[in-house]
């Protein structure tokens, strides 16, 4: 489990096929030093595992359907990534709760500059778009972001400077593919108020305001 607080950029080394696997090799300064063989870590929102680390670098390898379902599959050498590790209990959850599980890749349509922040469109496929609420969190790249507004095939939001220079959004372009993941939250929403085996315990509207909620 992850926030979606990006902790460092980190660059890709190099890609290698091995069989039905394809090993990625990074570089951080700090993060990939941090961890070890086994962790978890979330590399532009999927979440990995090492499986080997020497100093500033560290290996994962991704399956095939992680490539075919992700961006990652994109990636070249020297291209940089947005990297997390995974959250502590202990620690402040300073975005939402991101499994690093991606929903689908979206593509960005506008990146306009207003004053110090950035305004973008992105469009979305179905399955993600229909977790996609005003004001609610959805994860870019791994980047937890707050929705503005949601349309017919995407949605907007704005970036900080601060997040510009942190995270790969700095040098997005227009065409590019990213990333999603949707709130968990409103998954188990959907999951809790569809049909059920059992209709007599099946949660709904109705009975949400019968029971005084809504």
């Amino acid at each position: 489990m992850f926030t979606g607080i990006v902790e460092e950029l980190g660059v890709v080394v190099g890609l290698q096929p091995q069989g039905e696997v394809v090993r990625l090799r990074l570089q951080a300064e700090r993060v990939l030093r941090e961890v070890r063989v086994g962790e978890s870590v979330c590399v532009n929102g999927v979440c990995l595992t090492v499986t080997e680390q020497a100093g500033k670098q560290a290996a994962f390898e991704v399956m095939p359907e992680t490539l075919a379902r992700t961006n990652l599959g994109l990636l070249r050498a020297g291209d940089r990534v947005n990297l997390e590790r995974a959250l502590r209990l202990d620690g402040r959850l300073g975005g939402h709760l991101v499994q690093g599980h991606v929903d689908g890749v979206g593509t960005i349509q506008e990146r306009i500059p207003r004053g110090s922040t950035v305004f973008w469109r992105i469009a979305a496929p179905p399955e993600v778009l229909r977790y996609v609420v005003p004001k609610g969190s959805i994860a870019v790249d791994g980047i937890s972001l707050t929705v503005i507004e949601r349309q017919p095939q995407g949605f907007t939001l704005a970036t900080i400077p601060h997040t510009l220079a942190q995270t790969t959004l700095g040098f997005r372009k227009v065409g590019e593919r990213v990333n999603l993941e949707a709130d968990i939250l409103g998954k188990y929403v959907e999951a809790l108020l569809g049909p059920r085996e059992d209709s007599a315990s099946q949660l709904t509207w109705a009975f949400l305001a019968e029971q005084g909620f809504a």
